[in-house]
C-alpha cells in the first residue's frame, strides 16, 4: 500500500482524508458497541494476554455485524483502505483490528506494493492474532504480486522486532508449489538461534506448509540442519514430512 510514513508521531504512516473511512468507521462503531458482552470481553482479553480491550464479540457475531457495515458500499480505493485500517489500529478495542485484517484481505488484489501501512500494523498492538493473517493473507499477496518487495522481506527477517521476523517466515505460507524455498529455508536458518518462541514457532510453521508441497525438500533440510534449530521448530516442521522427532 503506497501510503507515506510521514506526519504523524513515532513515524506512523498518515492517515489519508477518506469520507468512505468516515462512513465505515461510523457504522462500524454504532454496530459493534451495542453488542458488545462486557463478561465475555474480560475473558478474551486474558486469553489474547492483555494485549488489548476486547469488546467481547464472539467471530460470527463480528463478522456478521462487519457485513451490515459495509452493505452497499463501494468498492474503496486504496487511500480508502489505508484510512480505514488505520483509524481502526487507533481505536483501543481489539475487534477493530480485526475488522481492519479483514478488510485489507478482502481487497488485497486491488492494493498496489509497497508496505509501510501494513509494517505499521504489524509492529503495532502486536500479537499473533493479527501479525498471522496479515503475514498470510496481506503480505503473502503483496509480495507474489510485486516480486520486488522480496527484498523487504529480505530486511524484515533481520529486524530486532519479532514480529516482522515471524511475518517474513509466514510471508509464503500459503504460495503452495511457489515457494521459494531455497529463502524460506535461508531465513530459518538465518533466525534459527532467536531466543523468542513465537519466532522459533513460525520456523517449524512455514517449514511444516512447506512440507505439505515438498516432503523431500524439508527432510533434506532438517536432516542437514536440524542442529542449527530449535528443538520446538524441530517438532513443528516434521508434522509434514512422515518423520518424527
Amino acid at each position: 500500500m503506497r501510503v507515506t510514513a510521514d506526519g504523524t508521531e513515532g513515524g506512523a504512516p498518515r492517515v489519508p482524508d477518506s469520507p468512505f473511512a468516515d462512513t465505515v468507521l461510523e457504522r462500524l462503531t454504532a454496530a459493534y458497541r451495542p453488542a458488545a458482552d462486557p463478561e465475555r470481553a474480560v475473558a478474551m482479553r486474558a486469553y489474547m494476554k492483555d494485549v488489548a480491550p476486547f469488546l467481547g464479540l464472539t467471530a460470527p457475531v463480528r463478522r456478521a455485524l462487519s457485513r451490515t457495515v459495509t452493505a452497499g458500499l463501494p468498492r474503496p480505493g486504496e487511500a480508502d483502505c489505508a484510512a480505514v485500517v488505520l483509524r481502526c489500529w487507533q481505536l483501543p478495542e481489539r475487534e477493530y483490528q480485526y475488522f481492519a485484517v479483514d478488510h485489507l484481505r478482502r481487497h488485497v488484489r486491488h492494493l498496489s506494493s509497497g508496505l509501510p501501512v501494513v509494517r505499521h500494523l504489524l509492529t503495532t498492538v502486536a500479537w499473533w492474532d493479527t501479525v498471522d493473517l496479515l503475514a498470510a493473507h496481506v503480505v503473502g499477496p503483496l509480495v507474489a504480486a510485486d516480486p520486488a518487495l522480496t527484498a523487504d522481506m529480505d530486511d524484515w527477517i533481520g529486524d530486532a522486532d519479532r514480529w516482522l521476523v515471524r511475518a517474513a517466515l509466514l510471508h509464503q505460507l500459503r504460495y503452495g508449489e511457489r515457494t521459494d524455498g531455497a529463502r524460506l529455508f535461508d531465513y530459518c536458518l538465518r533466525r534459527s538461534g532467536h531466543p523468542d518462541f513465537f519466532v522459533r514457532k513460525a520456523i517449524g510453521w512455514s517449514l511444516r506448509e512447506y512440507a505439505r508441497t515438498d516432503p523431500d525438500a524439508v527432510r533434506a533440510f532438517l536432516a542437514r540442519e536440524r542442529g542449527r534449530l530449535a528443538p520446538l521448530s524441530v517438532r513443528e516442521a516434521l508434522k509434514n514430512t512422515g518423520g518424527s522427532g
